[in-house]
């Protein structure tokens, strides 16, 4: 690649917090909370308009499991945040715990409360573009806004980017994709479907993934082209409304912007060829209409750190319980369909959530605090889906009930760090989890 040479110029500096927070996801949202309401002086920068990452921008239009088939098991600020949205949408059940519908803009405003009212600040519409490091931490980042460039520096940053931007582009190790090719899961846009018929949908069989020769669902998607395969998650998200967590689209990295481009004009044109399908195939969808497509693209994965432990599908497997645990996890291994199995996927002979073992009811594992610190790197800590694991493992606890725990976490953590000369890996970890347990988190 070719370089171009900028004229320097000084830029304004902030150095007025303790704890700066990258990303306004879930993790990101959950960490920056927690370490306000610990005392700590905290900014929460996020890139795009709103709070929440995938179940508000993304259109995400269900939460994962909560329970362990027994109980809620994602405590704390997780169990807030989703017992909040839930009471906001009269036709969800109070005792309902998994798989329970979204209502993004409710959720925009239970993150928006959550993080300004524990003291947190935020700054929306504002890109981290350079990270400034050097003898093993992260000394400020630059970011870009329509103010222009501003440098933040802070003792404890935590890396909520979804993709691990502060801790790799400070020079920490991460591993990426399938580590043979680096191919990657695919991505998905979601949508949302208005003017359906509530009462024909509910009586008739619509499955989240079912394309089997012989069906309507096969039969449309050999008939629509733009449809990549037959998966297809619905939620009942209000009256006559429905959000789909539908199709897979290939190729898309989400540290690479051109790929992420070219994915959200396919994902629009996916999402329009959903609806004209459904039209046609499946009375409860005559007449309905395309509201909106997700103003962010679903990413399964990018980077993961190297952390001072890597979780492993062996952890998984043995439900395997650590001294320094930060939550609990019991949600499958979803690993997504490869290239390479776009064939099956089309023909129905794919079932990318029985391929490996289910946890029986009461099972889970642990997540170690160790995940969230990444090797080489002392001030950063990385909540979310970039965290130390292994790929097997990334493609369970990537999914929001773990993001906010992770952040919680996190966020408690890097306040506690502020003691320790801002060294996350130095903190107290029985102390950690003795705070998140007073704040209601399960750890057995």
């Amino acid at each position: 690649m070719k370089k171009h040479q900028i004229k320097a110029k000084e830029i304004p500096l902030n150095d007025s917090y303790d704890v700066i927070v990258v990303g306004g996801g879930p993790s990101g949202c959950t960490a920056a909370a927690a370490a306000a309401r610990e005392g700590a002086k905290t900014l929460l920068i996020e890139a795009t308009s709103s709070l929440g990452g995938m179940g508000t921008s993304g259109l995400v239009p269900s939460w994962c499991p909560y329970s362990d088939k027994q109980r809620i098991i994602y405590g704390g600020m997780a169990q807030y945040v989703f017992e909040k949205s839930k009471a906001g949408m009269p036709h969800v059940g109070k005792d309902e715990l998994d798989w329970v519908p979204i209502d993004p803009e409710l959720l925009k405003c239970i993150y928006d409360d959550l993080v300004i009212g524990s003291g947190a600040d935020i700054l929306f519409n504002s890109f981290m573009g350079s990270v400034e490091s050097g003898n093993g931490a992260v000394s400020a980042i630059i970011v870009a806004s329509k103010s222009g460039l501003m440098a933040y520096r802070a003792k404890v940053f935590i890396d909520a980017s979804g993709d691990a931007d502060v801790a790799a582009w400070a020079g920490a190790k991460f591993q990426k994709g399938d580590g043979k090719s680096g191919e990657l899961m695919p991505a998905t846009h979601c949508f949302t479907l208005a003017n359906v018929d509530e009462y024909t949908q509910k009586n008739s069989v619509l499955k989240w993934w079912d394309s089997a020769p012989g069906s309507w669902r096969h039969s449309m998607v050999r008939k629509y082209p733009g449809l990549t395969d037959g998966h297809l998650c619905k939620a009942h998200v209000g009256p006559g409304v429905f959000g789909f967590n539908a199709g897979h689209i290939w190729d898309v990295d989400n540290t690479r912007p051109e790929t992420v481009s070219k994915a959200l004009v396919q994902g629009r044109k996916i999402a329009c060829e959903f609806r004209r399908a459904l039209a046609e195939f499946h009375p409860a969808f005559r007449n309905s209409f395309l509201v909106n497509t997700g103003s962010l693209l679903g990413i399964r994965e990018t980077r993961r750190i190297i952390g001072d432990y890597v979780l492993t599908v062996g952890d998984y497997m043995a439900r395997k319980s650590f001294k320094d645990e930060i939550s609990r996890n019991s949600y499958p291994i979803d690993i997504h369909t490869a290239k390479s199995e776009i064939g099956k996927a089309k023909t129905g002979k794919l079932n990318v959530m029985e391929r490996y073992e289910q946890f029986k009811s009461g099972e889970s594992h642990g997540i170690p605090y160790r995940c969230l610190t990444p090797k080489g790197l002392r001030n950063v800590l990385v909540p979310g889906r970039a965290v130390s694991c292994d790929r097997f493992v990334q493609g369970s606890v990537r999914v929001m009930p773990n993001c906010l725990c992770m952040g919680e976490a996190a966020g408690i953590a890097g306040a506690m760090a502020l003691k320790k000369q801002g060294d996350v890996h130095a903190i107290n970890t029985d102390a950690l989890r003795s705070r998140l347990k007073k704040n209601g988190a399960y750890l057995p």
